[in-house]
């Protein structure tokens, strides 16, 4: 006799399907929508728990938008924070209480919350926070700029950083699979470029929206989640960690250690759902390579066009889709043969091309030109890019006004 599936369905009567088949196999119609609204598709199809919100600029659509979700009941709970602070304390509860929990944030309210991100590296809770970053200075702006993500490197999340609007809604569905792996289990940071992403329209590929990943299971996780048997009180484990002694600084050390490590376990995962760490384009045998992410990859691989068809100049793109676990091996093969780097980025302090010297330090000898880069809401037009390279490399330039 032939035994058949038992179909499961979440709480909002979707029926469950593997991450793959949701991610990679299952049948997807083209919709035109903003980068906000297709946040609010990814929690649609990602059976969340909690979400909680506080409006910040560009990032208050996307929040409001989870809040539909919950009146439509696929978010099981919602509600708004009384700060930026409250909103990344509140979902560390949460998350602590066994839910899967998202949030989103931008810009000032991303450094208001910062000392929430590594305790919830350091509690080991697989929370997913959607940046949509923008700028960070005074006089105050709304503009497009990512120094924030510059901060976030080392607070012990994993950080993803998507070119696409469609690149956004995957990396949401992956983020939940990977953070919530029981040898990763640290929170997923998906970053996106402000404005840019959330607030232009483009073309989407989505699955069904009565499909969706298999719900939690918070004992699968590593640190046992708060219940009628684990207090709030005992979360903190034994009080020997808060004295000041060598067994409470060797724990400590250990445990940051330990966190990162788990960064790096996650490669495997994030390498299958996210169809590699990194992508390039381009002609593989150019000497000149850009290495980018966000969409300032975007912007570098038209230019790699223009480089090709209006000057005759060979040029190649490596985009970077994680930044933490960061790509060393990937870059370093994917550099091979390189002559120049030129790093492109949307901030004053190239974090990228920081993160890109410190990896080729004693591992490949080729110049990194931490360029161009624009900040405060510039825009970089590829021509812009084209010009650059070509006033580097001592050539005319033809064709770029």
């Amino acid at each position: 006799m032939q035994k058949t599936e038992q179909v499961q369905y979440n709480r909002a009567g979707q029926r469950i399907v593997s991450p793959d088949y949701l991610l990679f196999e299952a049948p997807r119609e083209k919709q035109f929508m903003t980068g906000s609204e297709v946040v609010k598709e990814a929690v649609k199809r990602a059976s969340v728990d909690a979400s909680v919100s506080y409006p910040i600029t560009p990032q208050s659509e996307a929040a409001h938008l989870i809040g539909e979700l919950w009146v439509e009941g696929y978010v099981g709970v919602y509600f708004r924070g009384e700060s930026e602070f409250g909103v990344m304390s509140e979902v560390a509860g949460c998350s602590m209480a066994g839910a899967r929990t998202i949030t989103t944030t931008s810009g000032p309210g991303t450094l208001r919350a910062m000392e929430n991100f590594p305790m919830w590296a350091g509690s080991r809770l697989p929370i997913q926070l959607v940046l949509m970053a923008r700028g960070v200075n005074a006089p105050l702006t709304i503009q497009p700029d990512n120094l924030e993500i510059s901060f976030l490197l080392d607070t012990g999340c994993m950080i993803w950083h998507a070119e696409t609007a469609q690149e956004l809604f995957d990396m949401i569905l992956a983020g939940f699979v990977v953070a919530e792996q029981p040898d990763v289990h640290v929170p997923v940071i998906t970053a996106i470029d402000g404005f840019f992403i959330s607030h232009t329209r483009e073309a989407v590929m989505l699955p069904p929206d009565d499909i969706a990943l298999p719900p939690y299971n918070p004992y699968k996780s590593p640190m046992v989640p708060l219940d009628m048997e684990m207090a709030p009180g005992r979360f903190l484990r034994d009080p020997y960690v808060m004295k000041s002694n060598y067994i409470s600084y060797a724990a400590h050390t250990s445990w940051q250690f330990e966190v990162r490590a788990a960064i790096e376990r996650s490669k495997p995962y994030a390498k299958h759902y996210l169809r590699g760490l990194i992508e390039e384009f381009g002609d593989p045998e150019a000497e000149i390579v850009f290495v980018a992410s966000g969409t300032a990859a975007a912007q570098a691989k038209e230019a790699t066009l223009m480089l090709l068809h209006d000057e005759g100049v060979k040029a190649r793109v490596v985009r970077l889709k994680t930044i933490r676990p960061f790509p060393t091996k990937e870059l370093i093969e994917a550099l091979r043969g390189a002559k120049y780097v030129f790093v492109p980025e949307f901030n004053v302090i190239g974090w990228l091309e920081r993160e890109v010297r410190r990896a080729l330090y004693g591992n490949l000898d080729v110049p990194v030109i931490g360029s161009p880069r624009v900040a405060g809401g510039m825009t970089m037009p590829p021509e812009f890019i084209v010009k650059e390279i070509l006033q580097f490399l001592g050539k005319e330039v033809k064709h770029v006004v």
